[in-house]
């Protein structure tokens, strides 16, 4: 009995001390331009893990997207979320956000050489298997990991959560090597039918495995509990939404996702 409790207060103990870790990585673009990833792990497993990039909502690289990627890191992965506007600015005001985004996708290229910058970085971490690499993104950053998967990056899978889904880069055939989830706000109106109908021609003509799933009544921006507040900011916010109900769904539909991907 002695030996079991001591084992138990050990079990605890060593429980109590492993926790997720996060720290700042500067880092930059082929192009020069200074960005900052957020990098976070479980420090209870001394082991190599699947790595998963997360890309930010059209916010930028704001303290939701650091979240997420602790929240991965908590389910076991080595998670990096990116920068894609350069310095690690953010915004709430949708005029500045809109601006943003314009000008990180105005060139698909530069836009493609921050994603690789920002997979090159979580590569590089030591509890990173380098074999095992997905990405996840939200908003604006479901689009970017889209794109990653059009063009062929090297990764297993991809999730995109309220993404846009129109491109400048459609796939061809063959081109897609990822399996890709899209989670889908049913009552998105960021999103059209005939954006959502084109996505599942482009990805049926290119031979992809993905699965889009169409979440009914949720809006877009339905992963985020500021969503509200920030469509009713006072400064003409976008017609976004929390559903807490979708987010969960959603994210329970990633971890089978991954689990699947990484088997």
């Amino acid at each position: 009995m002695r030996s079991l409790l001591a084992l138990a207060l050990l079990c605890s103990t060593t429980l109590a001390q492993a926790a997720v870790q996060t720290r700042e990585i500067p880092y930059q673009d082929a192009d020069g331009q200074r960005l900052v990833g957020y990098y976070a792990y479980d420090d209870a497993l001394d082991v190599k893990r699947p790595g998963i990039v997360v890309v930010h909502e059209w916010w930028g690289l704001n303290d939701y997207a650091k979240r997420r990627a602790r929240d991965l890191a908590a389910l076991g992965y080595s998670a990096l979320a990116i920068d894609m506007y350069g310095d690690g600015k953010n915004t709430e005001h949708p005029q500045d956000a809109q601006a943003f985004m314009a000008t990180a996708m105005k060139d698909p290229k530069a836009a493609a050489k921050r994603f690789d910058a920002g997979l090159e970085l979580l590569q590089l971490q030591p509890y990173t298997d380098k074999d095992k690499l997905g990405a996840v993104g939200y908003c604006f950053g479901g689009k970017v990991v889209l794109d990653a998967a059009r063009r062929g990056e090297p990764l297993a899978g991809v999730v995109s959560f309220h993404g846009a889904l129109a491109t400048q880069t459609p796939a061809t055939p063959g081109s897609v090597k990822a399996k890709v989830l899209v989670e889908h706000g049913a009552a998105d109106s960021m999103v059209t039918e005939q954006q959502v109908e084109a996505f599942k021609k482009e990805m049926d003509a290119a031979g992809a495995s993905f699965e889009f799933v169409s979440i009914p009544g949720a809006k877009h921006g339905f992963t985020n509990p500021d969503a509200d507040r920030l469509s009713h900011g006072g400064h003409g916010g976008p017609d976004i939404g929390y559903s807490k109900a979708a987010d969960e769904s959603s994210w329970a539909d990633m971890q089978a996702f991954f689990q699947k991907v990484f088997d």
